[in-house]
This record gives structure tokens, C-alpha cells and sequence, in this order.
């Protein structure tokens, strides 16, 4: 290996943007960063494979670039819409990390009518088996006339985290859509489909 033509030996050796890096004289080049946005159709799942051979959101995005990418965080398999994929991993750190707390909004379908009284205890904070977890806004969707629909805004990425603020208040989830993610929506992307950011969305994501 060499490094602006002079032979690596050392584990660990840092190259800078811009040093010319050889394997056996043929230039290394490094890939380009892609960043799709897929509104996740149900029944797919998240990870990269799965020993179950269960489909996977990969298999929907196999087209989109030449480039391997990756989900940012996680959706569950029952989870529809907007699911971030990129190459780039110092973003996907950034956009998963608590420390950021970017923004996410559902739009939640439950079981039955939800109370004032409980939309209150979510909205003031509700303790789960891995410590509290506070909402950012909640509110009935639309008119408000159908108590089952109700959007969230929170900022925690932690496992089924809408699911389980509901479940201690006696509430299932029948259907859950994630609208938006870290400021990208799925507007204009049919189910199952996917689209390349724009360069104003990626500089959005980059100053995250």
C-alpha cells in the first residue's frame, strides 16, 4: 500500500482528504455518498440481512445506486414511511445519536378513542421500564373528531418507543406511519418507493 507514493507498513495509518492511496499501484478512489429517502411499505425489516430471509427495506433501494447503503436507525417491521439510507456513516451517527435529538413525527392509529386525561399524561411524561420518556407535542390529527388518529412529535430513538408509551395507558397501536425524519418527509414518494435527497436536504442533514 502506498500513500502519496511512499509505501504504508503501519497499522492505524491516518490519510488525509485529498493523499493519493495505492493497493499495488492501481489508485483507490473513494465511493460517492448517496442519500435516499424510502417510504417503508409493512413487512419489511430493517436490518442489512436476516437469517430468516424475511424481505428486507435493501431489496426495495437495490436500484437506487451502485453504492452499498444503510439504513439510518430502525423502523419495525410493522412501521411504514419516511427511512433514510446512506453510505455515509459519519451522518448516520450524527442523525441516531441522542445527543442531536432530531426530530421525529408519527402519525398513530389506535385501537380506541384516546382520552384528554391520557393525552395529558403522555404529553406531561410517561415512565417506562427504561427510564421516562417525554413526547415533544401530541395531538389528535386532523379535526380532531377521530380520537384513534394522533400524531406525535418526539426526539428519542429508543426501541418501539411509540408503541410502548401507548401500551401502560391500555392502548394498541394498529398502525404506525413515521411523516417525518430529521426534517425529510415523504411527500411525493409512493409506499414501497424511494428517491435521491436534494442537495439543500443533504446540507440540512449535514448541519445536524
Amino acid at each position: 500500500v502506498k500513500v502519496i507514493g511512499k509505501v504504508v507498513t503501519e497499522l492505524g495509518f491516518k490519510v488525509m482528504p485529498g493523499d493519493k492511496v495505492q493497493l499495488e499501484d492501481q489508485t483507490l478512489r473513494a465511493e460517492k455518498k448517496q442519500y435516499v429517502v424510502l417510504n417503508k411499505p409493512k413487512g419489511y425489516i430493517t436490518t442489512t440481512d436476516d437469517p430468516q430471509e424475511r424481505q428486507t427495506v435493501l431489496d426495495l433501494v437495490k436500484d437506487a445506486c451502485r453504492e452499498r447503503i444503510y439504513p439510518v436507525g430502525r423502523l419495525d417491521r410493522n412501521t411504514t414511511g419516511v427511512l433514510l439510507l446512506t453510505n455515509d456513516g459519519e451522518m448516520a451517527t450524527r442523525l441516531t445519536h441522542p445527543r442531536h435529538r432530531v426530530k421525529k413525527v408519527y402519525h398513530v392509529n389506535l385501537d380506541k378513542n384516546l382520552t384528554k386525561a391520557d393525552m395529558k399524561a403522555i404529553a406531561e411524561g410517561i415512565t417506562l421500564d427504561d427510564g421516562p420518556v417525554r413526547v415533544d407535542a401530541i395531538a389528535w390529527v386532523g379535526d380532531g373528531e377521530d380520537h384513534k388518529e394522533v400524531g406525535v412529535e418526539l426526539h428519542s430513538g429508543r426501541n418501539r418507543i411509540v408503541r410502548r408509551i401507548f401500551e401502560p395507558l391500555g392502548y394498541d397501536v394498529i398502525k404506525l406511519d413515521r411523516v417525518m425524519f430529521a426534517g425529510i418527509t415523504k411527500k411525493d414518494v409512493p409506499r414501497g418507493k424511494w428517491r435521491h435527497l436534494t442537495q439543500a436536504e443533504v446540507n440540512i442533514l449535514k448541519r445536524i
